[in-house]
């Protein structure tokens, strides 16, 4: 499986997105242009939450001024890197 990029979050733990993944995201979620958006996310988030039922999700939140909504990018952590499950566009950052 390709990596398309690999980044560091503010903790410094790589993160990365796989081929498969982002033609998942481009066919469920068009309005998510380009993986620059994604790393752009994930290296500089508003915020960062953790899944209330799974302790190695978590959801980076950027708001996008042109669309006005957030962009969430769930990351899954295994074995001490993180991946990009999916990524879409939100009014509201989950609780």
């Amino acid at each position: 499986m390709a990596r398309l990029f690999e980044i560091k979050d503010k903790a410094g733990k790589i993160i990365y997105l796989s081929d498969e993944r982002w033609k998942h995201i481009a066919a469920r979620h068009p309005e998510v242009a380009s993986t620059y958006e994604i790393q752009e996310t994930v290296s500089g988030p508003l915020i960062i939450k953790q899944d209330k039922f799974d302790a190695l999700l978590m959801y980076y939140y950027r708001f996008n001024n042109v669309k006005k909504r957030y962009l969430m990018v769930a990351v899954k952590y295994l074995n001490g890197e993180g991946f990009v499950l999916t990524s879409i566009y939100t009014k509201n950052i989950r609780k």
